[in-house]
């Protein structure tokens, strides 16, 4: 772990090559697992507003479980989550052909709502955590994300390139700025070869 303006970040960061592989992975980070994307206190409004733009994207499922539970639910840590259909399933998911997108990102690039997805879809495969009040930055390492890392590999993509965007909306410029000297200090001391 490198310590980045009062956050710990694991190595991985810098080491771990990634970059999502649609084309092969076909979205399943959005239709597999035991819970919900986590969000914040503030990110519930957001979602909600957001809900109502994309609503009609989503399947009748999906509407169902929001209209009758809402956006969130508490997962078995009690922590916010989005909800979920078949105890796997974002409720923000669109199918397009053979892949899951995200509704709110899809609304989002074309233009149709300003607030991009939870922090939390956008760092993956980054997940946070404290650990003695200060935050933790450390790269999850799931199955059905092999063929992005083995895009990330062949573009030599480190993490914290591929998530360059996401990185400064969660932390800020300065702090990506300091993560890359953090890199190029790390490869120059043979850390990362």
């Amino acid at each position: 772990m490198v310590e980045i303006q009062n956050t710990l970040v694991s190595l991985d960061l810098f080491k771990v090559f990634f970059c999502c592989d649609l084309e092969k992975c076909h979205g399943m980070c959005c239709v597999e697992g035991d819970a919900g994307a986590p969000v914040t206190m503030e990110e519930v409004e957001l979602l909600e507003d957001a809900y109502e733009m994309v609503r009609d994207d989503l399947s009748e499922e999906a509407q169902y479980q929001v209209d009758t539970e809402g956006v969130v639910y508490p997962d078995k840590d009690g922590e916010l989550v989005t909800q979920i259909i078949h105890g796997k399933d974002c409720v923000f998911v669109k199918h397009e052909g053979d892949c899951a997108l995200c509704a709110i990102d899809s609304a989002y690039r074309s233009g149709h709502l300003h607030w991009q997805k939870p922090i939390s879809c956008a760092l993956y495969p980054v997940r946070l955590s404290m650990v003695g009040g200060v935050v933790a930055v450390n790269v999850h390492k799931w199955d059905i994300c092999q063929p992005a890392r083995e895009l990330g590999k062949k573009l030599q993509m480190p993490v914290y390139q591929f998530l360059k965007e996401p990185l400064i909306r969660r932390f800020g410029q300065a702090w990506w700025n300091e993560c890359d000297l953090v890199a190029n200090e790390l490869k120059k001391a043979g850390y990362l070869d």
